[in-house]
This record gives structure tokens, C-alpha cells and sequence, in this order.
């Protein structure tokens, strides 16, 4: 028990700095050269020297004139050392490796109906590894989130996008096509060998911004171009409020193809040409550059932008 307290008193006192000056020494082969590797004084290397070796009450170094030879216990002490300084060196890089714990609040604006595998992944991921960041998702229309972005009150906007808007930046998130289609009670619902010609006295459903200037305007040129001369009967900003009116058959109108892709297949609705689709539109990611970010803001859409850039365009949206 004695000999155990008097190993523990022995390695709560022994200094680092001994123990590396030490090590310099075996490494440098001379009290001279380890001196100047050091930065310090000849005496000051031979002090400390002894004053390790009267810590461990061994020698460590036979030294003399011509003559300097690391003893058996200097061996042991210098691998033990060498480990120890190995270890200590590498302490920067594991406190880089390590994580800081995030913790904020991220708001996000986003038009309605968006599926891409991106987002989700990135959302999913985010949560695991920052558990204490908490969310608001809002579903407004494109135009509003330009707007909510210029005014610096949200984070990101998930939107729609006609051209650059000054102050603003963006990265496109997904290309999609949109196309035609109709309800099962619609009277073109089954019926094969159309072409667009058959469809322009039909009244149409479109969104609400499917208008010159607007977020959609792809789609009011393209009505214009074909000269689509029916009603529009119904209209909304909300995707998922188009769909409804188109499925129960107010009229045909446009989705986006791989949002309809389902209703398709379940027999809910029927694609029209031009089967080439009627225009593409793309949803970007926008941010504001110079908002005040938290940290979990700009974790979050860095994590975004950089699944975006790395994953090709053909692979963001859902299988």
C-alpha cells in the first residue's frame, strides 16, 4: 500500500515539460543540440535533466566528456514518453473532430407540394446528428416568399422562381415538367389519339399565379401560343387544391409529373398531350445573403446546398 502511495505521489508530480525536454535530449543525441531545438540555455537542459532523474530516482543518461549513452531505464522512459507526447500532439485535431452541439431555430417558407428526395434526407440527417434544433415549416405561395425574403423574416424559401429578384440568391433544387391532365369524370378522361388541337375550347383549372408575370407564366404562354380559348373555372395557389379541382373534373389543367405520376396509375387522372409536357418549371432553393443567420440556420443550409451540388438534378426527385 505504501509503495502504491508513493507510485501515485510520483505521478501527480512530474512535469510534462521534464519529461519533453527529455525526450528532445535522447532525440537530439547532447545536452547542446537539444538546447537549441528548445530555445532555452545549455544549463537549463542539464537542470532539467536532473531534476527527472532525481524524480525517478534513476538515471536516465550516463553523460561525460565524448561520452553519452541512454541507460535501460532511460529506454523504458523515452517509449513512454514518445506515446504519451503522440497523444497530446493529436488532442487539436480530436477537438476539431468534435461536433459542437447546435441548438437554434430554423424557419422555412415553402410552396406547397414539394417532393425531392434532397430535402427530406437533409432534414432527416439535420435532426439526427442537432437533436435540440427545433423547425417551422410554412406553406405560402411563391410571390409571398419572395416577399418574407426581402424582408428577412425566414431562413430559406422553397419556391418557385421567374427571374433573379435583386438582393436574393438561389440554387435550383428540382427541374420539373409540367403536363396535362383530366379527371375520371372528365369527358376526355380514357380517350386515346388526342392532340392539343381537341383541347382548346375545354375550360381549364391552373393556378393562380399561371398569368404573364407571374411565377407560372410557362404555362400562360403556353395556353396563349396553343390558343386555349375555354374557362377558367377554377383556380388556387395551393398544388394540392389544383389537383382536387382537376380529379373531380371542373376541368383539365397542368401538374407538376411527378406529383401526378400516382393519381395516374391509381386511375384518378389522365394525361393529355402534348405528351412532350407543357412547360418545365423549377423549384429553388432562395436565401437572403444578408440576413442575420444563427448557427442552426447556416448549418442547416450549407447541409442543403451541398446534398443539392452533389447529387445530379436527375436523382432529386422521388422514384
Amino acid at each position: 500500500m505504501a509503495e502504491q502511495r508513493e507510485l501515485d505521489k510520483l505521478g501527480n508530480q512530474l512535469d510534462w515539460n521534464l519529461l519533453r525536454t527529455f525526450m528532445v535530449i535522447v532525440q537530439e543525441g547532447s545536452i547542446t543540440a537539444a538546447a537549441s531545438r528548445l530555445f532555452v540555455t545549455q544549463p537549463a537542459v542539464s537542470l532539467a535533466l536532473k531534476r527527472l532523474e532525481a524524480r525517478l530516482d534513476r538515471e536516465l543518461i550516463e553523460r561525460g566528456p565524448g561520452h553519452f549513452r541512454i541507460t535501460e531505464a532511460g529506454e523504458t522512459i523515452y517509449r513512454e514518453v514518445v506515446d504519451i507526447y503522440g497523444t497530446i500532439s493529436r488532442f487539436g485535431i480530436l477537438v476539431r473532430e468534435i461536433q459542437e452541439e447546435i441548438s437554434g431555430h430554423i424557419r422555412i417558407f415553402m410552396t406547397s407540394r414539394i417532393q425531392t428526395v434532397v430535402f427530406d434526407r437533409v432534414l432527416r440527417e439535420f435532426h439526427i446528428r442537432y437533436p435540440r434544433v427545433t423547425f417551422r415549416i410554412d406553406v405560402i405561395p411563391s410571390a409571398e416568399i419572395h416577399i418574407a425574403l426581402q424582408q428577412k423574416i425566414c431562413t430559406l424559401g422553397i419556391c418557385l422562381l421567374r427571374e433573379p429578384i435583386p438582393g436574393l440568391r438561389s440554387e435550383v433544387l428540382i427541374h420539373q415538367t409540367y403536363r396535362l391532365y383530366c379527371g375520371r369524370g372528365h369527358r376526355l378522361y380514357g380517350r386515346t389519339g388526342l392532340d392539343v388541337a381537341d383541347l382548346r375550347k375545354e375550360d381549364f383549372v391552373s393556378f393562380t399565379t399561371d398569368q404573364i408575370d407571374g411565377t407560372l407564366s410557362p404555362l400562360a404562354v403556353f395556353r396563349a401560343r396553343e390558343g386555349f380559348g375555354g374557362r377558367i373555372v377554377g383556380a388556387s395557389a395551393n398544388l394540392e387544391e389544383v389537383r382536387r379541382m382537376i380529379v373531380c373534373g371542373l376541368g383539365l389543367g397542368p401538374l407538376p409529373e411527378h406529383i401526378a405520376t400516382r393519381d395516374v396509375a391509381d386511375g384518378e387522372l389522365w394525361e393529355l398531350p402534348p405528351y412532350e409536357g407543357v412547360a418545365p418549371v423549377d423549384v429553388h432553393l432562395i436565401w437572403n445573403q444578408q440576413s442575420k443567420f444563427n448557427r442552426a440556420e447556416i448549418a442547416f443550409r450549407e447541409a442543403l446546398l451541398a446534398t443539392v451540388r452533389d447529387l445530379p438534378v436527375d436523382r432529386r426527385l422521388p422514384t
